[in-house]
């Protein structure tokens, strides 16, 4: 624990780690509090997958366009300008109750919504020696984690609460307030993009990249699946007021996970820590379509996220090493497109598939998503090959 409190006494660490966490804890909460105002205005499973997985795959789809924005203009005219608006569009969406409004405003609120994680995470190379990358990354992937812990614990209460509009106003208010404090810090002004050789590589000519944006596809459909999967099993069985504590077990221990990443396997390169760690993610993923939504679920959930926590550090490494220069903000850009659009359309099939067949047939196929991703990473390890080695990347 001692390492990384040092990790935060780095000038800047501190400041842009609390300022930016009320944006992420609204991050936290949008999915879940996307899918009760649904689910509470139409009374259709189905349909509130299908909104939420809408609002995914908008997001996920130009996430590519906001973190080009970062590598060409720098951080803060994207944060002033996508920040405001993604509040507004939040607010919209709360006082809509038809279908097709529901359908427009969260089709506008993936539009706008703004590039927070993009942002902070070219930040660490910046103000944290190369030594330490691992730890930093550890601590960031931490704090997100725990958003996602308070985050659907909170939306769901309020959701669930006499004033269930009070959940997405607060999600508004959160997402402005941690965004433009974020715009407003020094390290944020004083970042500035890579600059991009002529003989470099594009993104997509990169065989590594193109390795991983198959393993995400994989992950992220499964990943989509299992997020409608949980609240339908709990809305069917009666019991929706577990969802948040399944969610919160699961995003708990994987912070546990990403602490233990930065701690553990200083002996093993990203590569070869991303691998082996996929081997017991898959193993822990199996029995998923054993669970109920109960203590079965929130066990196997926990040790899934605990493996999943750390899967997200020695990641980030991989992505880094990998990654063609002046990508600093894009490369993870256009990952996060490719796993987020296919999260959406797993969330779209999540909520059918749940309604239609069963719950437990979803997570069958999140265990299986894993299970495949695991094959490919593996398969295609030799293209992976500039993450085999210590240091994430050279200066």
């Amino acid at each position: 624990m001692r390492e990384y409190l040092r990790i935060l006494k780095f000038p800047g660490v501190y400041s842009m780690v609390f300022a930016s966490f009320p944006a992420r804890l609204a991050y936290g909460m949008i999915g879940l509090g996307l899918y009760f105002k649904t689910y509470h205005a139409t009374n259709s499973i189905a349909f509130a997958g299908f909104v939420a997985g809408l609002n995914g795959i908008t997001g996920a789809l130009t996430t590519s366009i906001r973190s080009g924005l970062l590598d060409r203009f720098g951080m803060r005219t994207p944060l002033r300008l996508f920040v405001p608006a993604y509040g507004s569009a939040i607010l919209v969406l709360n006082f809509v109750g038809n279908r097709s409004g529901l359908i427009v405003a969260s089709l506008l609120l993936g539009i706008c919504a703004p590039p927070i994680n993009l942002s902070i995470r070219p930040l660490w190379r910046f103000i944290v020696p190369a030594e330490d990358m691992r730890k930093a990354l550890a601590v960031d992937t931490s704090v997100m984690t725990a958003a996602t812990v308070i985050g659907p614990v909170l939306v769901t209460y309020l959701s669930l609460s006499k004033h269930p509009a009070s959940a997405l106003i607060a999600c508004s208010i959160l997402i402005i307030v941690g965004g433009l404090s974020l715009s407003a810090l020094s390290i944020t002004r004083q970042w500035a993009p890579e600059k991009k050789q002529p003989s470099d590589l594009g993104i997509f000519k990169v065989p590594g990249i193109r390795l991983l944006m198959l393993e995400g596809v994989l992950i992220g459909l499964g990943a989509g699946i299992y997020e409608i999967a949980v609240p339908a099993f709990t809305s069917i069985k009666h019991v929706e007021h577990l969802t948040g504590t399944i969610f919160a077990v699961s995003s708990g221990a994987s912070i546990i996970g990403a602490l233990l990443a930065g701690i553990f396997g200083k002996h093993l390169t990203p590569l070869n820590a991303f691998i082996r760690n996929y081997y017991l993610w898959a193993l822990f993923a199996l029995p998923l379509f054993f669970t109920s939504p109960g203590y079965s679920l929130m066990v196997v959930s926990g040790l899934v996220g605990l493996t999943v926590g750390a899967q997200q550090v020695f990641y980030l490494e991989v992505i880094e090493a990998v990654r063609p220069n002046g990508t600093a903000a894009s490369a993870l850009g256009w990952m996060w497109t490719v796993e987020g659009s296919a999260a959406s359309v797993g969330a779209a099939i999540g909520g059918s598939l749940s309604q239609t067949v069963s719950p437990q047939f979803c997570l069958a196929i999140t265990s299986a998503t894993v299970v495949l991703g695991l094959v490919v990473v593996r398969a295609g390890k030799p293209l992976l090959s500039a993450a085999d080695r210590f240091g994430v990347r050279p200066d």
